[in-house]
């Protein structure tokens, strides 16, 4: 896990690494780390990285507001819940075993129209499906 954090921070991760479940791993990681500070980390993470692979953040690709705040809020919850506190072996195994990590799992709370807008992109928004609980 660590080696997978040094990489994203160093911009060193190859593309094909930078996976769905590679995303969760590295928000859990910096939620657990940085309880503060961990969106912005992994905000600005993310755009760098996506720089760094030749990527773009603009109000059509890359860096997605709303994806990102809505994961983070899941995975810290789940950490509150399951009462993680360190980084470890077993807490990894069971935040890699939770629903929220199917690909769809977001469209239970958003159309597929808002969350595919520019304004979602950009900006915080709350789910036009069914509240968070």
């Amino acid at each position: 896990m660590r080696d997978l954090i040094k990489r994203f921070e160093d911009c060193t991760l190859p593309k094909e690494e930078w996976t769905h479940v590679n995303h969760f791993i590295m928000a859990f990681w910096y939620c657990i780390q940085y309880p503060v500070p961990a969106i912005e980390k992994i905000r600005m993470g993310i755009k760098r990285y996506n720089q760094s692979i030749g990527g773009a953040n603009t109000d059509v690709s890359g860096y997605h507001e709303t994806v990102t705040l809505f994961y983070t809020a899941t995975i810290a919850r789940h950490l509150l819940i399951a009462q993680v506190h360190a980084c470890t072996d077993e807490s990894l195994v069971a935040l890699l075993q939770q629903p929220f990590l199917t690909k769809d799992y977001i469209f239970r709370f958003y159309s597929r129209e808002l969350l595919t807008s520019t304004n979602a992109r950009l900006h915080w928004i709350a789910p036009d499906k069914t509240a968070i609980h």
